[in-house]
């Protein structure tokens, strides 16, 4: 690792420059700050800080463990600390820290835990298992967990939606189609179409049953897809029901024909060490299907499938808990942006070598011409980004191409034009016809699907945001001059843009929470362009953002703005992060002798811990909003010191002009 010796203490950051000069309370700061973030780069040059969700991924991967029989007995102890350490007082499990419970899952959490050992008339289980029964029971639960349970033998295959492998047959005309998901959508559910046609069933070695979780007896349960609301739900529903009564009419040969496909498409793209689409989910669906088809355990492509899954293991001393990715993309191309900022006045030797090893990791990683999903909407369009996780060739994401391409053009380097301007290129590729951009997809925005019975999680297609749609302003505006065709391109963009603005100035945010995050996103990408402070809609955002503005100088905003809009920029507390946020867009904004800035810069000095970093529990990104969120272990070691340091650069090019 890089450790940054000149900063270690505060002694050390005290000390006067090559000038005499004795750095500010800010300065001092700032250099306490960029120690932790030196130090945490790895030798290869990449950051890569925990990914934590709920913990539904940790109680997967126990049942995951006896699903196949491959159960370590010490991995097992550890992770059933890390799910009763963060059980709710009311014996329930919530989708982050200081929510509410969330039934899905508690049930998950409760099923590992009696996996592991733990009786159901210990008292943590007693009191998840009064919750649930209070919620409606089991049968209540959303559709990945009732599939679960059917795989356990819990409840019957009629509880959870028909989906046969025969769907990989379907022409690309047809109303639902691998193409017209997100990315995350098919790497889950090809395999699942496995596993559901086949109602493959968990090995369970010491038959484990959770039937106490039930009012109603399952096989008597009549109501599984209650919460099936909209009329256009309810009329899939029925043609779920007619494809039931047909599914024993579907000829043999035609099904071996799917699976055979289904197997060869994931297959295709289990992604060596790094998994089937870099995430859990589709991982151990893909696991899953090797081990019912009988594939040896020795077998070079399962021990890798399953070597994939556990690197995604976070194992300490007490506990352990299961990733559901990672993020050294994301990481490392935000680091670098924040590094370049520190070194834009004044040069240091050890952030200089740290920037020089990180763009050469980042330039390493950009993907080629690799047969990605997205070839088959622009076969024409030449590759050229970067995925979030070490790797995934398949599926390049368009956020992390503009960050990662960003700080290539921000390092003035003329060694990485190539890189550059391949990515310039695939990123004006990938924009959606309404001037937007998704995750990973172009025109990935069929909203009907979302009302199929599978979708009760509201997330199976990847629509163009705002948050996406700003990065992308943020890379092409710094190309624009060179290549003038991209102007087209932004212009769209920015029409996309203006018309998201919510009606209180805020913009949502789908990557980051929630509406700071969205509003932080779009004014940088505004000012990217040369979008003027005075324009309408950046005022607009600056007044909301003053207004949300705490006591105590800092923001915060609680993932319940994803349920209940009233909650924009609200929270109980302000949180580092959402104050870093707030501090950069409104310098984005020009605010940069605002009396709010200056309130905002004086919460982080006051709430920086000894350490260096700040520090907050909160989960600060959704996976997919109202139903798996996340916490990037590091925003608060890279956000705060990027406000803090560009408000120190504002300031000095105020005093220099």
């Amino acid at each position: 690792m890089f450790r940054d010796t000149t900063s270690s203490s505060s002694a050390d950051s005290a000390a006067p420059d090559s000038q005499g000069h004795h750095p500010t309370r800010l300065d001092q700061a700032i250099a306490h700050a960029r120690g932790p973030l030196l130090a945490l780069q790895q030798e290869e040059g990449y950051w890569v800080f925990e990914l934590e969700a709920d913990c539904t991924i940790p109680a997967e991967y126990i049942l995951m463990m006896h699903f196949v029989n491959e159960i370590d007995g010490p991995l097992q102890a550890k992770i059933a600390n890390f799910l009763r350490r963060h059980q709710n007082g009311d014996g329930s499990y919530p989708l982050f820290n200081g929510g509410s419970g969330d039934l899905s899952c508690t049930i998950k959490a409760y099923y590992a835990l009696k996996m592991a050992g733990d009786t159901d008339q210990a008292a943590h289980l007693v009191k998840a298992r009064e919750w649930i029964l209070a919620q409606g029971g089991a049968a209540r639960a959303n559709v990945f967990t009732r599939i679960l349970l059917a795989m356990y033998g819990q409840l019957p295959w009629r509880g959870v939606p028909f989906m046969p492998v025969e769907i990989m047959l379907l022409p690309k005309w047809f109303p639902f189609h691998l193409d017209k998901v997100a990315y995350w959508s098919r790497t889950v559910m090809v395999p699942l179409f496995i596993l559901c046609t086949y109602k493959v069933q968990a090995r369970n070695p010491h038959n484990i049953s959770v039937a106490e979780l039930f009012i109603t007896p399952p096989e008597q349960e009549k109501h599984y897809f209650s919460l099936i609301k909209t009329p256009l739900g309810k009329a899939i529903l029925a043609l779920d029901l007619i494809g039931r009564q047909l599914e024993p009419l579907i000829p043999h040969f035609v099904r071996r024909r799917a699976t055979a496909k289904a197997l060869a498409w994931f297959m295709e793209r289990l992604n060596g060490y790094d998994g089937l689409g870099g995430i859990f989910t589709a991982m151990v669906n893909a696991y899953e299907v090797m081990d019912y088809l009988g594939v040896p355990a020795d077998d070079a492509q399962r021990r890798m499938a399953k070597a994939a899954i556990d690197r995604l293991l976070v194992i300490k001393e007490d506990d352990a808990y299961c990733q559901p990715c990672v993020s050294p993309v994301w990481d490392t191309g935000l680091a670098v942006l924040v590094l370049q900022e520190l070194a834009r006045y004044g040069p240091h030797q050890a952030t200089q070598y740290s920037l020089t090893s990180a763009l050469s990791w980042l330039a390493s990683k950009q993907l080629g011409d690799e047969a990605g999903d997205w070839r088959r909407q622009r076969p024409d369009l030449p590759g050229g980004g970067w995925a979030f996780q070490f790797g995934n060739g398949y599926y390049p994401d368009v956020d992390d191409t503009a960050v990662a391409a960003l700080a290539l053009i921000q390092s003035e380097d003329p060694a990485f034009k190539g890189h550059i301007d391949r990515a310039g290129l695939w990123i004006a590729g990938m924009q959606s016809r309404n001037g937007g951009y998704g995750a990973f997809d172009a025109d990935n925005g069929h909203f009907y699907l979302n009302h199929i019975p599978f979708a009760d999680h509201g997330a199976l297609i990847d629509p163009p945001t705002a948050d996406v749609s700003a990065r992308c302003l943020l890379l092409l505006g710094k190309q624009v001059r060179q290549y003038p065709q991209y102007r087209g391109v932004i212009d769209r963009c920015l029409v996309f843009l203006r018309k998201a603005q919510e009606a209180d100035g805020s913009w949502f945010g789908r990557w980051g929470t929630n509406y700071i995050y969205g509003t932080w996103s779009v004014l940088t990408g505004f000012a990217s362009v040369g979008i003027q402070a005075s324009d309408p809609s950046v005022r607009r955002a600056v007044a909301w953002l003053k207004l949300k503005q705490r006591d105590d100088g800092g923001w915060g905003e609680d993932n319940r703005s994803y349920e209940h809009t009233k909650l924009r920029g609200e929270f109980s507390a302000s949180t580092a992060f959402h104050t870093s946020l707030a501090i950069l867009a409104l310098l984005a904004a020009g605010e940069t002798t605002g009396a709010e800035v200056a309130a905002g810069v004086e919460y982080l000095l006051k709430t920086q811990q000894a350490n260096g970093v700040w520090h907050d529990d909160n989960a600060n990104a959704p996976g997919f909003p109202k139903v798996f969120y996340l916490k990037y272990h590091g925003y608060n070691t890279y956000f705060p010191l990027w406000a803090l340091a560009r408000y120190r650069n504002s300031q000095i090019a105020a005093l220099t002009h």
